[in-house]
């Protein structure tokens, strides 16, 4: 096999033995990749050094992240210095306000399994307040966006206005939980949380994607009922400058 098994068992789609939180939510598995499988071959292809995801409860991209591109030096694509973070291959850094809104996160200890192997650049601040106090203060420029932050459509559409002003030339933007057929299919206990939350991640990245308009390449990647005694992705739409 091309995947390794055991470490994508081990490292990515669990915390060794506890399931990564929201693996389901990309299609994911023990064994299987779900939609990270394309984050992953996008990163490598594009030779994507500078990764952003913003918003993350188990850390499950940004792990796909940070592997694709030590991979990529692995692979002899990359050279030079192999430091995750501070050498030659580029960054991977997560934005999340850990406020409990849409989740909680189990990552934002530093002895946390995602911290001790991956290590991850974290800012806990909203995504609107790392925009303008880091990204542009510190004038990064972006290789692969993943936006999963709010999931209402007004924060879905304001972390896309920021930061695809900062994306690369030959950048990709990643939006996750796009496919609404996933979301009207999808049966939630009537707790209320439960369900204020689904109403965002239903309608909010759903509803901005119709929006795109022409400057931008668009895809949208969908397997909902494909294998329906199967986990599905919540949907991963593609952008690209055209």
């Amino acid at each position: 096999m091309i995947t390794n098994k055991d470490f994508i068992k081990n490292f990515i789609t669990n915390n060794k033995d506890k399931s990564v939180p929201y693996r389901w939510t990309h299609g994911a598995t023990d064994y299987h990749l779900g939609d990270g499988l394309l984050i992953y071959a996008i990163i490598q292809y594009m030779r994507a050094k500078t990764c952003v995801c913003l918003g993350s409860g188990g850390g499950f991209i940004p792990r796909i992240m940070s592997q694709a591109r030590k991979d990529l030096y692995e692979q002899e694509i990359f050279e030079g210095n192999s430091e995750w973070n501070w050498g030659d291959i580029g960054s991977t850094i997560i934005v999340d306000a850990d406020n409990g809104v849409g989740g909680e996160t189990d990552w934002t200890n530093e002895d946390s399994f995602l911290r001790k192997n991956f290590y991850p650049r974290i800012i806990l601040e909203t995504t609107e307040n790392a925009y303008y106090n880091f990204f542009v203060k510190e004038d990064i420029k972006i290789d692969y966006l993943h936006i999963d932050a709010d999931h209402s459509y007004e924060g879905v559409k304001l972390d896309f206005e920021l930061y695809s002003k900062i994306l690369s030339p030959n950048g990709i933007i990643s939006i996750h939980d796009t496919d609404i057929n996933y979301s009207k299919n999808h049966i939630i206990t009537k707790d209320v949380s439960d369900q204020d939350h689904h109403e965002d991640y239903a309608n909010g990245p759903a509803k901005f994607i119709k929006e795109i308009n022409k400057d931008w390449q668009r895809f949208d990647l969908f397997n909902e009922g494909i294998f329906p005694s199967k986990p599905s992705s919540t949907g991963l739409t593609l952008l690209r400058r055209a």
